[in-house]
């Protein structure tokens, strides 16, 4: 038995080096790689608007009634507002003793109590709305209003599929100025860097969304919502949905 193992690591050890040695498989066929991207605009049906309630009072039980009346009057007008409690959650509660100077814990300036909703709009055109009748409420903060599609990934597929054909038209006028003409994709990568989509709006003070704007684009291709009227106070933008491919084709004379 021993014998037949050693023989077996013998046999092993004389096949990796030539294995090793074989050359790799090196493609000459003529390429050409290019990039295509697209975006697409689509009408935001998704809004989530994070409110903030902050009180203070040397009393902490105070700061406290005060903070939850607040909370009271802000979950009652949303509510007089159509939106149902799931959409209505508690984010955040924190409460912070502050001084003049922390660290000598000298000068008490009070407790302050925050405390933050996250709020789901269905509805674009009851932005406004709800925003100046939480600020009538007692909101002191809108730390964010965040524009969202539901159909996210059906436009990230309809934003690839242009993505691809951007790139097939650039291949194609490429190789066409070369005398030659495309062949089959030999190979193709998707770029998936940062977030798939960012929001833009004609009023930057709604303009709170995602990512970076001012991409280079090949394909821009706009879908309209059916969101009804929009306050004319707000200039209601669009969620922008991008894609970015590199294909390698074969060129054939």
């Amino acid at each position: 038995m021993k014998a037949k193992a050693l023989a077996a690591i013998l046999a092993a050890m004389a096949v990796c080096p030539l294995m090793a040695q074989q050359p790799q498989m090196y493609d000459d066929r003529p390429k050409i790689t290019v990039g295509g991207e697209a975006v697409v605009n689509v009408e935001p049906d998704k809004i989530v608007i994070s409110l903030g309630i902050e009180t203070k009072d040397k009393d902490i039980m105070a700061a406290k009634q005060q903070n939850n009346d607040i909370m009271k009057k802000t979950i009652a007008v949303l509510r007089e507002s159509g939106i149902a409690d799931k959409d209505i959650q508690t984010d955040n509660l924190s409460i912070e003793p502050r001084y003049g100077n922390n660290y000598t814990r000298e000068d008490f300036h009070g407790y302050f109590v925050r405390n933050t909703l996250a709020v789901t709009l269905k509805q674009a055109n009851k932005v406004e709305e709800v925003v100046t009748r939480v600020l009538q409420a007692g909101v002191n903060y809108i730390h964010g209003i965040d524009f969202q599609t539901t159909e996210l990934k059906k436009y990230r597929e309809q934003a690839r599929e242009l993505a691809l054909k951007a790139a097939k038209e650039k291949a194609v006028k490429m190789a066409e100025v070369l005398g030659q003409s495309v062949g089959m994709p030999v190979q193709i990568s998707e770029n998936s860097y940062g977030t798939p989509w960012w929001y833009y709006s004609s009023w930057s003070g709604w303009g709170y969304g995602r990512g970076q704007g001012g991409m280079s684009q090949n394909v821009v291709q706009n879908v309209q919502g059916g969101s009804g009227e929009i306050s004319e106070s707000i200039a209601l933008g669009k969620i922008s949905i991008r894609a970015n491919v590199n294909v390698t084709f074969e060129l054939k004379k």
